[in-house]
């Protein structure tokens, strides 16, 4: 039986602790003074949805799940070795940030290092005087940083940013412009982080719609699909976290039917809780590698086919 982690977090617990964390800094780097963070990205390199340069046949799709998200690094850490590529990645919220990254051409283990370095609090940036009091504009700038600037039309891999529109609640695909911001975008957790503005419209996390979205990956042709799901086992729920039932089974409810519609889904176990720490990070990335390295067999043929 995996004990918590110290501290352990859920999802939004783990964004809190992080913004906590990151407020003093970023005030002192901002002067103090509130910065205006619902410009209205409108130039050619914007996000966008457009064509997507071929058919897809096979698609990864990467689901949310906050720092459950680490094990999306180990899953393509294990496809890597088993020399498997997908034509298409559809990612949402952390699977968007773990997909973009691979889709760029990085490593398995370069994304791993990134992954056991990364200080979450970093990737914040503080809004004083706004509902939300942070955005994820550390997030764009990091993406575009490790992509070297290339726009998700020319990554070596297909890649859509799975977000939702607030103003109809539309689930939609970024899969051309900015990286960075269209990850930004992806991981604008709604109530957490700020939405993004695009061409007039506000963007955020979808979450809340489709956490899962191999329907989406269907609708954009792919005729095979692996599906990860980083959400929590609700069934190894420990005494104590009661509280996150209604959470749980609301997630539950919002990935079943895409998790059906899948040809195979990985759903790695690592324990209840969520963190951040060093150990937890290692050990939810050695579980997606070994959920999948046990699947080698089925994923051959999948990717076969």
């Amino acid at each position: 039986m995996v004990k918590p982690e110290p501290q352990a977090l859920t999802r939004r617990e783990w964004i809190g602790a992080s913004a906590n964390l990151a407020m003093a800094g970023l005030a002192a780097l901002s002067g103090g003074c509130a910065i205006d963070f619902d410009t209205d990205h409108d130039s050619p390199d914007a996000p966008a949805v457009g064509p997507l340069r071929s058919t897809p046949r096979l698609a990864w799709v990467l689901g949310s799940g906050g720092p459950r998200g680490f094990v999306h690094v180990g899953v393509l850490k294990a496809l890597s070795e088993l020399g498997l590529k997908p034509d298409l990645i559809v990612g949402a919220s952390v699977g968007a940030l773990v997909g973009t990254l691979f889709a760029a051409g990085l490593r398995a283990g370069e994304i791993e290092r990134l992954a056991l370095d990364l200080q979450p609090a970093l990737l914040l940036r503080w809004q004083p005087g706004s509902s939300e009091r942070f955005s994820g504009a550390g997030i764009a700038s990091f993406v575009n940083q490790q992509v070297d600037g290339q726009r998700l039309q020319s990554l070596p891999i297909a890649m859509v940013c799975v977000v939702q529109r607030l103003r109809d609640a539309a689930v939609l695909g970024f899969n051309q412009g900015d990286a960075g911001l269209a990850v930004q975008a992806a991981a604008a957790i709604e109530g957490q982080f700020a939405p993004l503005r695009i061409r007039g419209e506000r963007y955020a996390d979808a979450d809340l719609r489709m956490p899962l979205p191999v329907r989406l990956a269907r609708a954009l042709g792919a005729t095979r699909v692996l599906a990860v799901d980083a959400s929590a086992h609700e069934a190894q729920r420990p005494a104590g976290a009661e509280r996150y039932a209604a959470s749980d089974q609301r997630k539950r409810a919002l990935t079943r039917p895409d998790a059906e519609a899948a040809d195979l889904l990985l759903h790695p176990e690592f324990g209840y809780w969520a963190s951040v720490s060093s150990q937890y990070r290692q050990r939810v990335i050695a579980a997606g590698y070994a959920a999948t390295l046990a699947q080698a067999g089925a994923l051959r043929a999948l990717h076969a086919a």
